[in-house]
């Protein structure tokens, strides 16, 4: 009985260990492929992004909105087929998700986080598909002092998050306002060549930057 109780144990943890490591997804570009994990501190963003993965929702829409040194947005189901031209951003899958707010978790280079709306939002809802990946740029210290008095309601960054803001980059002025939920661990170079294309008036590339988002491996849970 001991034996088969320990037997279940091992295979539990195992089990459990290999879906940890599994968390990640692939975004393809003609830019190259980027490697993200997501992070199991937004259960409910996690969650829902595997889910749209696995339905290839993702596969062929665009990343409509680039902003160098800011952020490159994509996931709008109507980019799908769109005209020329056309502004993009209004689509979506008809429901919100919980903010995921967490003080560890924020906008440096990299990250992975939910668009939203931004008026008659006030609890900071995410958008069910819209997603963008942070650029950013380094800041100064009298910056992030002018930042933490302008644009975080006089909320003090930590030190660790000041050091990185200033010596690998990223947004933090939108930090605690859209939930972060993931990080690119492979392939960063892929954000810096699609913010540096030519784009229009509305921020959408001149040339089409189309997408296709994988689970990295068989996912074990969900």
């Amino acid at each position: 009985m001991q034996k088969t109780i320990l037997s279940a144990l091992l295979i539990l943890i195992s089990f459990s260990a290999s879906a940890q490591r599994n968390r990640k997804v692939k975004v393809i570009t003609e830019y190259g492929t980027m490697v993200i994990k997501l992070y199991d501190q937004t259960p409910l963003h996690r969650n829902n992004f595997i889910k749209l993965v696995k339905r290839h929702f993702y596969d062929s829409l665009l990343f409509h909105r680039v902003i160098k040194n800011f952020m490159v947005q994509g996931g709008d189901p109507d980019s799908k087929r769109a005209v020329e031209g056309a502004q993009l951003g209004n689509g979506g899958v008809g429901y919100t998700i919980p903010a995921e707010f967490r003080l560890d978790l924020y906008h440096k280079k990299g990250v992975l986080a939910a668009a939203r709306e931004g008026e008659n939002n006030p609890a900071k809802a995410s958008d069910g598909c819209q997603f963008y990946i942070v650029q950013g740029k380094k800041f100064t210290d009298g910056q992030l002092d002018t930042l933490e008095q302008t644009r975080l309601g006089g909320r003090k960054l930590p030190v660790d998050q000041r050091e990185v803001y200033k010596t690998i980059g990223g947004s933090p002025h939108l930090d605690q306002g859209y939930t972060v939920f993931g990080e690119v661990i492979s392939g960063l170079y892929v954000v810096d060549s699609i913010a540096a294309v030519k784009t229009d008036g509305n921020n959408r590339p001149l040339q089409d930057v189309r997408m296709k988002i994988r689970l990295e491996k068989k996912f074990l849970l969900f």
